[in-house]
């Protein structure tokens, strides 16, 4: 019975079926979440001009104008993190595999771990660097007023922001990894 009324819907299943009904979205979500990092520092300036940063005294103009420099090369490389996966992604499963949605949602936690764990990496150490040198105790007036207020000051974040950054990326990639290598046993097996 191959009639349009049995069969209207197969070219819909047959999109989802081969995956491309997944990966889409997610390639449109990795790009807007690029785009967001190319948008966020001026967020940040905003923000930190709208809070009156300029009107402060100059070590704390000094320390945001470097701190913003710094937010601004991070949001750089995570703009360079999402674009680039979002290429990779068509290359997480294949057409004729049973379990195609695990390693897409796989990828995406893979990429969001590189992405965050770099951006605290390298943003929070900068920023605990600077705000510690600079402005000891006042720099958690700064980090508020610039929607940064999560940031803790002192030696002990210059320390631990990088080793947060490279946890997260470990850790990400380990449940992204076990989440592949599952799904990789499952579409073996059938063969």
């Amino acid at each position: 019975m191959q009639n349009k009324f049995f069969s209207f819907i197969a070219p819909y299943l047959t999109f989802i079926d081969t995956g491309k009904f997944f990966r889409r979205p997610f390639s449109w979500l990795y790009t807007v979440i690029a785009i967001l990092n190319l948008i966020f520092p001026f967020f940040i300036l905003y923000r930190a001009i709208d809070g009156g940063i300029f009107r402060t005294p100059a070590k704390f103009v000094i320390v945001f104008i470097l701190v913003w420099f710094t937010i601004t090369f991070a949001c750089w490389l995570g703009f360079q993190i999402w674009w680039d996966r979002k290429n990779k992604l068509n290359f997480t499963s294949e057409t004729r595999d049973d379990f195609i949605t695990t390693p897409i949602f796989s990828h995406f936690i893979q990429t969001a771990g590189e992405w965050l764990g770099t951006w605290i990496a390298v943003v929070g150490f900068v920023f605990s660097l600077l705000a510690t040198i600079f402005l000891g105790r006042e720099g958690y007036y700064m980090s508020r007023q610039i929607g940064l207020g999560f940031f803790n000051i002192g030696l002990l974040s210059i320390i631990l922001m990088p080793i947060y950054g490279y946890l997260l990326i470990i850790i990400s990639r380990f449940f992204a990894e076990q989440f592949r290598a599952l799904v990789s046993i499952a579409n073996n097996t059938r063969k």
